[in-house]
């Protein structure tokens, strides 16, 4: 089902070769739903070549007579993954759950870091409390996925890659420039980390889009912020509407349960491409429990209507 989903989205998304004068031996639907297969196993790019090579009907499902080399696969994640595809794929995936409503009246933003290395937690937890004295380099800096999320149904509208630590602030623009022209936002919550009353002119007076930030940086508690936006942040803070921030978190969650957490690229390119192939599978799960909710309500119906027959009959 996953695979059939990412491909049908692929399909109506990407064109079938990246040239006239390419071999010909699989297309890039194909390849991309190989990607997506890769992160659903939480395995590497030999490790879904060999699942394929072991599960013919999983091949035949995405119409391969032959499996790719997993070069292949791996050189069509940086032809497909990038910027303009990503944004595509998940207007697809967006459009496939949401159909024809386009109005998302509350979305959270927020960023998490993610592992770039395979040391279990028990290890690295346990040297530290060896107390060495020398630090870990490895762990100075970091991916991290920044994304913005309907909060009614958990679907991920923009995603931004980027590296950590560093302010959350810094990207605030860029993400919400990502986001769907075809999908109109009324208010968009994140915590403390994105304040800053430039991110609220831009928000506000040139994407017409309503903030709700908690002003906590920079002032102390009692004081009132100077500038406008932060300040009536701080007198008429919509607190009923903030509390849905929340349900990013949730997202995070179900990403690294369901997808994992630790990327297997080395270079920042590579491991911003499995960023981008996180959002769009989580979407691609999220489609499929839409499909999967519908036909129970079909299945539900109709018995309901077989059953109000059958008594009308007696």
């Amino acid at each position: 089902m996953v695979a059939r989903a990412a491909l049908d989205i692929a399909i109506k998304t990407l064109p079938l070769y990246a040239h006239r004068f390419s071999p010909k031996k699989f297309t890039l639907p194909q390849l991309f739903t190989c990607l997506v297969l890769k992160q659903f196993f939480k395995t590497d790019y030999r490790g879904i070549a060999a699942i394929l090579t072991d599960s013919p009907a999983l091949a035949s499902a995405i119409g391969l007579k032959v499996i790719p080399h997993y070069t292949t696969i791996q050189k069509s994640a940086q032809r497909l993954l990038n910027l303009s595809s990503t944004n595509s794929l998940l207007k697809a995936t967006i459009e496939a759950a949401l159909r024809k409503r386009r109005t998302v009246k509350v979305a959270a933003l927020n960023a998490t870091g993610l592992e770039s290395g395979h040391i279990s937690p028990y290890f690295y937890k346990t040297r530290l409390n060896g107390q060495k004295s020398r630090k870990w380099t490895h762990f100075t800096r970091w991916p991290k996925l920044a994304i913005i999320v309907d909060v009614d149904n958990h679907l991920i509208d923009s995603v931004y890659p980027t590296r950590g630590p560093g302010r959350d602030s810094t990207h605030f623009k860029d993400i919400l420039n990502r986001l769907p022209p075809n999908i109109d936002v009324k208010h968009i919550v994140a915590d403390a980390g994105y304040d800053a009353e430039d991110n609220h002119i831009y928000a506000r007076e040139i994407l017409g889009i309503k903030t709700i930030i908690p002003p906590k940086v920079g002032r102390a508690p009692r004081r009132f912020p100077k500038k406008r936006y932060r300040r009536m942040m701080k007198l008429h803070f919509a607190a009923k509407t903030y509390r849905k921030r929340w349900q990013v978190e949730t997202v995070f969650s179900m990403i690294k349960r369901n997808l994992g957490y630790c990327l297997y690229g080395k270079s920042q390119q590579s491991q911003n491409c499995e960023m981008f192939l996180l959002a769009i599978t989580h979407n691609i799960l999220i489609v499929l429990f839409f499909l999967f909710v519908k036909e129970l309500f079909y299945r539900a119906e109709k018995l309901y209507k077989h059953e109000m027959s059958a008594n009308y009959v007696l």
